[in-house]
């Protein structure tokens, strides 16, 4: 069923949305087009002539920057208050007039965080001298009313797979926790600092960084003052198809169904998933192992999904450790549980599983995805038998392609990740 084009409009003719009029550009653009290019021809020569300045800038014109010399348990707290997955690190130390590459020493996110939180989970290499960033090192912080003598646990090899409920609450209470600081995890920053786009480069550019090239933020710097002048993620390219939908070349790509475009491209067989009874901390293992944003979290004895945890859900075990104290293990279930008891109003979908149908159109997820602003949707059979997962980096990768050359040998080499990045 197709969608009027005056949902792209407000009062007086006018765009309902930055989003909407940048999507009326690419509009003006589609209809200039040789008639003989197919419709992904098209839509690419129309991303190519539309330069990332014209992007909406971030909420109230505000990149949310760290400062490198901010503790862990404060930056955690800074992307939990505005709700966003990972900031640019703003180095303390760089002088005034300094480039952006040397203002900035990387981006951290929550999957960074995840890696330094199983870090100090695990037990030490019994072949390597324990250092202060070891599990036991965080032993002797925490001792005390409130801490874990995690030097009385353990130390097998599925320390971290069952650590109690109560390890969250002596890491965070601790002096360890809180006197680390955001540059002392940057061995797990992806790049260095990190890829950033021109005000001049094209929107094709950014789509494909966000999509084929993974990255789940594209910063765009101004060479002149060496600042970050918006960052544009995935989700906000998510929001900016929502508000296009009506528009010609929208509806000549989102009224296919998933099926049509190849989705899901990661099938029932390929999803890494956790059981219910398993530890939560086994579910964040898996998402760093497998470098994927999230897993599902399936009955016991069965192929049902009951919920989904995202590596942004870190933030739960960190911000309200108190929650988990009487668990002897946190499971994915009693994790799910807690979130949804303790964090239900300010984040309604995060538990819920949430699914759609091979026949569902690529809007219909679109609308969806955006108007609960998640990540990922779960495609299920008639019975609620999980089929596949499609990320949002799954749709822009099926919006365009990769011309021939178009980055030179620029990824040559630089792909897979630095070996000094552990997610």
């Amino acid at each position: 069923m197709g969608v009027p084009a005056v949902m792209t409009m407000g009062e007086g003719g006018s765009p309902r949305s930055p989003e909407a009029k940048l999507g009326m550009q690419v509009e003006d653009l589609w209809d200039v087009q040789e008639p003989q290019l197919s419709p992904t021809e098209k839509l690419n020569a129309c991303f190519e002539g539309v330069p990332v300045s014209a992007f909406p800038p971030a909420p109230e014109n505000q990149v949310i920057e760290i400062k490198s010399d901010t503790s862990l348990a404060e930056a955690v707290k800074i992307l939990s208050q505005h709700k966003i997955l990972s900031a640019p690190v703003v180095d303390v130390d760089a002088p005034e007039d300094a480039s952006w590459m040397d203002r900035y020493i990387g981006i951290v996110e929550f999957a960074g965080i995840v890696v330094w939180i199983l870090h100090q989970s695990e037990p030490p290499s019994p072949r390597t001298p324990t250092s202060p960033s070891s599990a036991t090192a965080l032993a002797a912080a925490a001792n005390g009313p409130k801490g874990l003598d995690l030097a009385g646990l353990d130390f097998g090899s599925e320390f971290a797979a069952a650590t109690s409920g109560s390890f969250f609450e002596a890491l965070t209470s601790s002096e360890f926790y809180k006197n680390t600081q955001v540059r002392d995890i940057s061995g797990s920053f992806r790049w260095a600092p990190f890829l950033a786009l021109q005000s001049s480069n094209s929107f094709l550019a950014m789509l494909l960084l966000l999509s084929k090239y993974k990255m789940k933020s594209v910063p765009v710097v101004d060479l002149g003052d060496g600042k970050i002048d918006n960052i544009i993620t995935q989700s906000a390219v998510i929001h900016m198809l929502a508000e296009c939908a009506g528009l010609q070349w929208f509806e000549s790509w989102g009224t296919k169904k998933l099926s049509e475009l190849g989705l899901p491209m990661m099938t029932a067989n390929r999803i890494v998933k956790v059981y219910e009874d398993e530890p939560v901390l086994q579910a964040f293992k898996l998402m760093r192992k497998k470098r994927v944003g999230g897993v599902p979290v399936i009955e016991n004895g069965g192929s049902k999904a009951v919920g989904n945890i995202s590596l942004r859900d870190v933030q739960f075990l960190l911000t309200a450790p108190e929650i988990y104290h009487d668990y002897r293990s946190i499971t994915a279930k009693n994790f799910l549980t807690a979130v949804e008891s303790k964090h239900h109003e300010v984040y309604p979908t995060l538990s819920t599983m949430v699914t759609c149908k091979r026949d569902d159109t690529v809007k219909d997820l679109i609308l969806m995805l955006d108007s609960k602003k998640i990540h990922r949707v779960y495609v299920v059979d008639d019975d609620g038998n999980l089929e596949g997962v499609i990320t949002l980096r799954d749709i822009i990768s099926r919006l365009v392609h990769e011309p021939r050359g178009y980055f030179g040998d620029f990824f040559d080499g630089v792909l897979p990740l630095p070996q000094n990045s552990r997610v």
